[in-house]
């Protein structure tokens, strides 16, 4: 005891010597004292915390893409609902070829079975010769929904025009007749309106017959001479050489103003007469036709653009 206690005492002098000559007391750190370790401690969590967020964030959506579908699970895929016209049209008209056939009934129910349910051929019985189908053809599909339609087959039935109607019904690809077909009266013939009025160019007609026949020349029997007449950058094929003969010119319509309010483009209305190709020692026949001609004005001569079939050429 009494060493220690002298010990004590010489700790105390030393300590006391250092304070009066200047030097700081040295200070004992208390157990759980420093900030800098509690620092360290948020740093490491918040860097876990980090990695956690980028992993999942990762991984989630690769795992998603990489998972296969179990037993019950199917992969989704987008449903077709579009019915199938185009396959639908030609099977109908197979199918009414064959039932208008009636020369041989024993032949023709063993083709109607191709396209009918299994057994139903039968239903479609007619006796011999009773029906004539001639000119069949698809004027429409009146589709009803993604798996029925109407397939309107135009023909000439006992030599009177009147039309078929032929229900299909279609799973994906396949095909079948769903029962009875219909004849109908043929579809009605439509009357044209009457013919715009407008106000015509004498000027530009003037101009232009000559240009367009030498422009009908070229187009059936001197393609070399068509580039002349056509606009620049533009190109029209020629007809077959040696089918048609340019005739005349026989009529001529230009507009005043364009539709579009560009009056250096006019669409032209022309009538054209072609002679024929005829034998030797025969005299050459005469075809007549319409067309619309698209023509643009340079500023000093006109040019064709474009060419085709004039509609409403009938009653103008």
């Amino acid at each position: 005891m009494a060493n220690a206690s002298r010990r004590g005492t010489a700790a105390r002098d030393r300590e006391d010597a250092a304070t009066e000559s200047g030097v700081p007391r040295a200070r004992r750190l208390s157990a759980g004292a420093g900030g800098r370790w509690w620092v360290g401690v948020g740093r490491a969590v918040l860097w876990a915390f980090i990695l956690v967020v980028v992993f999942n964030g990762i991984w989630f959506p690769l795992r998603g893409g990489l998972a296969l579908p179990g037993p019950d699970q199917q992969p989704e895929q987008a449903e077709d609902t579009a019915y199938p016209e185009t396959a639908a049209a030609a099977f109908g008209l197979r199918f009414a070829d064959a039932y208008l056939g009636t020369a041989d009934p024993e032949a023709r129910l063993s083709d109607l079975a191709a396209f009918v349910p299994e057994g139903e051929a039968a239903a479609l019985d007619v006796p011999a010769d009773s029906l004539t189908g001639e000119n069949l053809t698809v004027v429409a599909v009146d589709v009803q929904d993604e798996h029925n339609a109407l397939v309107v087959v135009r023909a000439d039935v006992n030599g009177e025009p009147m039309r078929l109607d032929v229900p299909v019904y279609a799973d994906g690809d396949a095909l079948v007749v769903s029962g009875r077909p219909a004849l109908l009266a043929a579809p009605t013939r439509a009357s044209l309106p009457e013919g715009a009025s407008f106000e015509t160019d004498p000027r530009a007609e003037e101009q232009l017959g000559e240009v367009l026949s030498g422009f009908f020349e070229a187009y059936a029997g001197e393609p070399a001479h068509l580039e002349r007449y056509v606009e620049p950058g533009t190109t029209i094929a020629p007809l077959p050489e040696n089918s048609l003969e340019f005739g005349e010119l026989s009529d001529i319509t230009v507009p005043t103003r364009a539709s579009n309010g560009n009056d250096d483009v006019r669409q032209v209305a022309a009538t054209v007469r072609w002679n024929l190709p005829a034998p030797e020692d025969a005299d050459a026949g005469q075809l007549t036709q319409n067309y619309l001609v698209t023509v643009v004005n340079s500023g000093t001569e006109w040019h064709v653009r474009d060419i085709q079939g004039a509609p409403h050429s009938f009653g103008g």
